[in-house]
Parts: C-alpha cells; structure tokens; sequence
C-alpha cells in the first residue's frame, strides 16, 4: 500500500475511527484499526462486537492495499504530525509514515484474524444533525448509569411515520424528546432500544452542516447504524422489554406554574449549597410566588423567594437538586411550565416561548418528588 493523504483529514479520521476501542480490548486484535487504500480513497475501520466505525477520507493511491495496525499508537501519531501531507507505506511486516522530517513504523497486526463487520443495515430515514443533537442530549438525560439493569442505560426510540420519540428513565425520572424527521417508508412504525452512552458519543462527532441519516432494518431488528459526512456507526440494540412508561403522564395536571427558567436555575444552585448529599430542596407553591429552601433548623439554611404565574393550589413538593438542574438545563426555551398533582406523584416540566405561550411537548421531563420532613 502506497498512500498520500492530508495529515490533517487523516488524524480527524484516525481519532474519530479508533473512539470506538476499548482501552483494553476483549480480544487483542480488537485494538486494531483497518487501513484500505482503494479507488482514491483510504478507508479507516474499527470494531469491538458491539459498535463498528467506518469513515473514508479521499487520497491519492499509488498502490492499492489493506493493512491492520494498533489503533491507539495510529490516533496519537497522526494528531501530532508536523507537515501538510503524509505518506504511509507498507511492506509485508511494517507500515511506514512519513510526514516532513518525521518517520514513524508500526509493526502490522495478522489482519486476517480481524473480525468481519457487521452490514450497514437499509435506510430508514433522515433527519437535520442540530435537531437530532439536541434531541439526544434532552433524551438522554434520564439515561441510568446501573450497569446491571442494561435495559435502563439505554433509549427507546419509536418510529411513527415522520415522528421520531426518543425515552429514558432510570426509575426516579423520565426524560422525553420529539421530533420530525423524512423517513424512507412514511407508514413505518417501529421500535429500537440503544445505548445512551453511545447516542451521546454519535452526537458529539456529528458534521451539523450535514444530515443525520439513520439505518435499521425491520426484519432484523438487531442493528441501528448512523450516517452522517461519510461516517458510518453500527451498534448493537439493547435486548431486552424497556419499562412501560406512557402512564405515568397525568390526564390533567390541575396545579400548573410558569416560571423564567434561567432564574429558577440559578435560585436552585444558589439554595442547593446548603443541602447535604441526597438531601431535597422544597418548593412550596403559593398565590404568585415559588419559595426555595434547603437546610434543617439546626444546620445552614437558605430561602429565596420566586415570582410566578401559577393556577391551582398551593402545593408543596421536594427534589433532588441535581435531577431539577439537568433536566430543565436541557429545556431551550425561556420559560419552564411546572405541573403537578399532588406532592408525591410525578411533576412535568416543559418549555414554552412566553410567559403567556402554550408549552411545548416536543421535550418533557418528568420527575418523582422526593419526601420530606415538614
């Protein structure tokens, strides 16, 4: 193989390619990353049974070849080399790459041995990146960090027609976003369970300019791939039934509060410095106003007072400081719309525009109160 490459397309394709290895692989081979040089193109690969990678980035192709070597060793030299071109090289046992004064080998690895990737699966439709990065980010936010409730770590993601609903929970909340999309078949209607963690990581790399274009074939429901500015992702889909959650959403919600979301962030932070670890903060719904507070009569404590636009009445209820901050950080509108029942049963929260709009359903955040003492 005989290749001349931009060094730097080459270490953003090398760096975003090798993501996907695990520090310390299953099965050593696995630490490889699959170089083709083929037709004016070098084509990079990487695999870990569960997510495949597979980008392609133009180059000028003396001699056509395939090479696998260590990926990791690949990404820190390619992100550090020190002239406009590179040149890689190889003969049956090394590759060589060349870039300005600087020449580094690295032994080949048996690529015969490198497992088979899994096929692409056929389109399903595709979406604008910016609504699908923040589609995951809001869905994501309830994703469980319990390792050992696999079904918990992942999002449910239905297809319905042009409607796309990403869901997580992770039992104290749940965290739900919208949004429409051009699907190839307008008449599908399916569902996939996949890893938040690697939503989060398809997200992160996305080229914005550029669609997101999702794969996954109904027939075989065990793949879901992403497309997106010549990068393509495989991953495994979460086996298992995902918690019925579409009850837990109230019919009416008789006590609603509309409050600026920036000012209630920033009052939660402020009264939040006083609550022990695990410990709620109360918010006690009365007339106009919302009051904070945190704290026990023997220890610090801090209060501070809201104005608001409230229908129904007053009500007190207590929450996880940190789950209330991440679940209305990722709301984008200006105004939050807070709607309850009763102390104990789940609060919604949604965006909206204006103080005086109707909210918004395309992000909705539920969230269990937590008990507290009077």
């Amino acid at each position: 193989m005989k290749v001349e490459i931009n060094s730097a397309a080459l270490a953003d394709a090398v760096a975003w390619t090798t993501r996907v290895i695990d520090t310390r692989p299953s099965n050593p081979i696995l630490a490889g990353i699959k170089l083709e040089a083929i037709d004016g193109t070098l084509q990079l690969s990487a695999f870990n049974y569960e997510i495949s990678a597979r980008h392609h980035i133009e180059a000028g192709v003396d001699e056509s070849g395939a090479v696998l070597v260590l990926g990791k060793l690949l990404a820190d030299i390619t992100k550090s080399l020190p002239a406009e071109k590179t040149y890689l090289a190889t003969n049956e046992s090394t590759m060589t790459i060349t870039s300005g004064k600087s020449t580094f080998t690295l032994q080949l690895m048996p690529a015969a041995e490198y497992p088979d990737l899994p096929g692409i699966p056929p389109k399903l439709g595709q979406v604008d990146a910016p609504t699908f990065v923040q589609a995951v980010a809001q869905a994501c936010v309830a994703v469980s960090r319990e390792e050992n409730r696999p079904v918990l770590t992942g999002v449910r993601m239905q297809f319905d027609g042009d409607k796309v609903i990403m869901t997580s929970t992770d039992r104290f909340r749940l965290s739900r976003a919208s949004f429409t999309w051009t699907p190839q078949d307008e008449n599908v209607n399916t569902t996939t369970l996949v890893r938040g963690s690697l939503l989060r990581d398809v997200a992160r790399s996305l080229d914005e300019h550029q669609n997101v274009v999702l794969d996954f074939d109904t027939e075989s429901p065990s793949l879901l791939g992403f497309e997106n500015a010549g990068r393509t992702s495989t991953s495994q889909l979460i086996d298992g039934e995902f918690p019925a959650v579409d009850r837990l959403f109230a019919d009416e919600y008789p006590i609603q509060a509309i409050i600026n979301r920036t000012l209630l962030i920033d009052a939660i932070k402020r009264v939040a410095l006083v609550a022990e670890r695990n410990a709620p903060i109360r918010m006690a719904f009365s007339g106009q106003e919302l009051t904070l507070s945190a704290g026990a009569v023997d220890e610090a404590q801090a209060i501070e007072t809201l104005d608001i636009d409230m229908d129904g009445d007053e009500i007190t209820v207590a929450f996880n400081p940190s789950y209330l901050i991440e679940g209305l950080s990722a709301i984008t509108e200006p105004f939050v719309r807070m709607k309850m029942t009763t102390p104990v049963k789940p609060v919604e929260f949604n965006g909206q525009q204006e103080s005086d709009s109707d909210e918004s359903m395309d992000y909705r955040y539920l969230l269990v109160p937590m008990r507290f003492n009077s």
